[in-house]
């Protein structure tokens, strides 16, 4: 397995042609996304070439709209994303580099540069709602009738839902947003993880016996405000913890912080990479009267965190 970035003029290694391709986003990787590389996993058995997933870095709107602010984080950063793809079946990944010239190509032309004669396709993949080629002008039934004039197998994967709405990327995104990361898990098939660097905090935690690591510089969407059973570690262990995101009322803090404790560790983590699972929400952040009510408070979310994780 491999995953290479590569101009949309530029040829892949050899053994990244011959199979089958699905392009998209794939921000977070979801159910919707891992039903599409499912599909090409299928068709590239048929056409014993390998299966390819296409993505795009950075993603087109912001290069197609360079002016509308701070492109806002995303569900996983690409080196994630591309190990997720794997993951759910993806031989290789290709990581498009977006560019006006790429984003100016014309379906027809989208398809003969990069699919066919980039990538070497036998066979395509895609969402019922693909869209590709200058303007998203690009459709299905475009794909079909050029794929049909090709010689080209092609599979329209029909929309995943769950719980009567669809799987998406969008409904991901507001689900961790408004804290429910329980939806989250579910549209994912994995609990939503981020990962940042432990840095130095207040060690005020450690003073009322429940130290905590304060994670910095995470690039991905962080979930709402409030405090979450999780499982946390720096690559090897995980282990069960509770985070607070948010502020820190009790003490007068207002910056949005993540700090974790780690129920059971005993060591070091400052300067080191740790990545963070989110198990369930416990409550919202509050302020507390004394420092004895918020010890307390936190004694039962550390019993509460060992009852969701069955500790």
């Amino acid at each position: 397995m491999a995953t290479v970035p590569l101009d949309w003029s530029a040829y892949p290694p050899p053994e990244f042609t011959g199979g089958a391709v699905t392009v998209g986003n794939f921000d977070g990787v979801h159910r919707g996304h891992q039903a599409l590389v499912a599909a090409a996993r299928k068709q590239a058995d048929a056409v014993k070439g390998p299966a390819v997933a296409v993505t795009f870095d950075p993603p087109p709107h912001q290069v197609l709209h360079p002016d509308s602010g701070p492109p806002r984080p995303p569900l996983t950063t690409l080196t994630d994303r591309a190990e997720l793809l794997h993951e759910a079946g993806a031989d290789h990944v290709v990581i498009l580099r977006t560019s006006p010239a790429l984003l100016a190509l014309s379906p027809e032309a989208f398809f003969e540069d990069v699919l066919v004669r980039q990538l070497g396709a036998k066979a395509l993949a895609e969402g019922h709602d693909f869209r590709f080629g200058r303007g998203r002008a690009g459709t299905n039934d475009t794909l079909r009738s050029l794929c049909a004039a090709a010689g080209l197998a092609f599979e329209e994967v029909p929309q995943l839902d769950y719980e009567g709405e669809p799987v998406s990327s969008s409904r991901v995104r507001a689900a961790i947003v408004g804290g429910d990361v329980t939806l989250a898990a579910e549209l994912l098939a994995r609990p939503y993880r981020i990962a940042g660097t432990v840095t130095t905090g207040a060690k005020r935690g450690r003073t009322i016996g429940f130290p905590t690591a304060n994670l910095a510089d995470v690039p991905t969407v962080l979930p709402g405000n409030g405090v979450y059973a999780v499982r946390a570690g720096d690559g090897g262990k995980m282990w069960p913890g509770a985070a607070n995101v948010g502020p820190n009322p009790t003490f007068g803090e207002d910056a949005r912080k993540v700090e974790v404790h780690l129920i059971g560790f005993a060591g070091d983590l400052y300067g080191r990479s740790m990545a963070v699972d989110f198990v369930a929400r416990l409550r919202d952040t509050r302020p507390f009267g004394t420092v004895d009510e918020l010890v307390e408070q936190l004694r039962r979310d550390v019993e509460r965190v060992k009852d969701v994780q069955n500790i």
